[in-house]
């Protein structure tokens, strides 16, 4: 019993070390600080993983991002744009991380600062040697289509080389761009010097402060066209209502009034309007030549009687 056992594991043995060899290292790593896509909708991930772009991006990825520390491509050897292609750049142009890509505005996010030290943590158990190269997306990055590399600056706006593991993670620090506002996408390329694997990651980054900014401005077109909505026909018509009447004694009808009848002003714009009987100097003018002829009537018969 015990020689077929024997036999058995010298048989199994090389079957298993072959395996082994086959198999990816596990644990290469990702960033966890700013959250990366991969890492946040990762089982490991906590409760970003429950978020609706998280649902949906495992929905479409068909499965969990449980490897969230293996997203890398063999032999690409700084061909980065040649290699991945645009709109899958999140993924690294695999199948199985497809879901990433998806282009939405709700990723799990972290705050940062225009113009601060970053500090980032990128988790990773194997110690490896190689570059980081990190880029901040373009201002005016359209978060609503995939990320595509024009979104990108040509250069990384920091490059770290051979970092040290120190507790289970590398620390990254750079000073990030002053002019991005809103939601932007921190892209981390580590391209292994050890290995022939790069690995990819997208961190969905949100500058609050600029961020506020933004949408303060972007309240000032609806606080500048409030007047215009408030000048409405019936208000400018009320004075153009009342000035003739008060333009009439002196004869000088405003031009808005002439403009809104869509004729010549009325020299008697009173007299045209009064409807309720005589003028006072109308009454006034009966009186005295009432008085003429009444006068002249008793003259005559003077005159006769003698």
């Amino acid at each position: 019993m015990s020689r077929r056992t024997a036999v058995a594991a010298a048989l199994v043995a090389p079957f298993l070390l072959t395996v082994f060899a086959a198999a990816p290292a596990q644990a290469h790593g990702a960033p966890t600080d700013p959250v990366s896509r991969v890492y946040a909708c990762s089982p490991d991930g906590g409760s970003p993983s429950g978020s609706a772009a998280c649902r949906a991006a495992v929905a479409a990825n068909g499965a969990p991002f449980t490897a969230w520390d293996n997203l890398r491509v063999a032999n690409v050897n700084g061909r980065d744009r040649q290699t991945i292609p645009d709109g899958e750049l999140c993924s690294g142009g695999l199948p199985a991380y497809k879901g990433l890509d998806l282009a939405r505005s709700d990723w799990p996010s972290t705050k940062l600062t225009p113009g601060a030290d970053l500090t980032m943590k990128y988790v990773s158990t194997i110690p490896h040697t190689g570059t980081f190269r990190l880029y901040l997306t373009k201002p005016g990055y359209d978060r609503t289509k995939p990320l595509t590399w024009s979104d990108l600056p040509e250069q990384p706006f920091a490059e770290v080389k051979d970092p040290a593991l120190t507790g289970g993670g590398y620390r990254i620090t750079a000073k990030l761009p002053s002019d991005r506002t809103g939601r932007q996408v921190l892209y981390t390329i580590w391209q292994n010097s050890s290995t022939a694997d790069t690995y990819y990651s997208c961190s969905d980054v949100v500058f609050p402060a600029a961020e506020k900014d933004a949408s303060a401005a972007g309240d000032s077109p609806s606080a500048t066209a409030s007047p215009s909505v408030t000048k409405t026909p019936k208000a400018s018509a009320k004075p153009a209502k009342e000035s003739p009447v008060k333009a009439s004694p002196a004869g000088t009808a405003s031009h808005s009034a002439a403009a809104h009848a869509g004729s010549t002003p009325d020299s008697t714009p009173v007299a045209s309007t009064a409807d309720t009987g005589p003028s006072a100097p109308m009454l006034a003018g009966g009186a005295a030549g009432l008085l003429v002829l009444t006068g002249g009537a008793a003259l005559a018969l003077r005159l006769r009687r003698r």
